[in-house]
């Protein structure tokens, strides 16, 4: 990317950072990554991909949250308990035998994205897990209570594994 557009870019997100980050993706004809790395620096840290597995076991520990898998098709939602998994023949195998269950290619993950960021008027919190194109393979979503504000102890999960994924850098 240019410097000049990765400029305009980030000048975008400062303004709009609650866009649609696979829409701005695809009208700037840029990767996911590059928005969400565009994002001002409080609201985005990026650690590595290999923690896949580490992450994944621990936000099925989390409870209610809500998984999002958003293509150039479809946006599927799905919400409810992560299931813990274990990696077997090449994939990160949910293991649940109804609901949420699958089997993900975590070596194509190559970052795990830390964002929080105003959404529609209202805070968010999610976990992007980009591929190794720099496309969102899908996001975890900070689950909210009965009165729509995020989960607590959900946050307080969220901040614990991004600072032992993506630590903040000294200034």
């Amino acid at each position: 990317m240019v410097a000049s557009d990765l400029a305009d870019l980030r000048a975008y997100m400062a303004g709009n950072p609650g866009a649609v980050i696979e829409d701005v993706a695809r009208e700037r004809k840029v990767s996911p990554r590059a928005v969400i790395e565009a994002l001002p620096g409080e609201m985005a840290r990026i650690g590595a991909g290999g923690e896949f597995a580490a992450a994944m076991q621990d936000i099925a520990c989390w409870g209610e949250v809500t998984l999002i898998v958003h293509t150039d098709d479809a946006i599927f939602e799905f919400t409810g308990a992560i299931p813990g998994g274990e990696i077997g023949r090449g994939y990160f195998n949910l293991m649940q035998p109804k609901g949420l269950h699958g089997h993900l290619r975590h070596e194509r993950c190559a970052a795990i994205a830390f964002v929080e960021r105003p959404f529609m008027g209202k805070s968010s919190a999610f976990i992007a897990f980009i591929n190794v194109d720099g496309g969102i393979m899908f996001k975890v979503f900070v689950g909210r209570d009965e009165s729509r504000a995020l989960r607590g102890d959900q946050l307080q999960r969220f901040h614990a594994l991004a600072d032992r994924i993506a630590p903040r850098k000294a200034a």
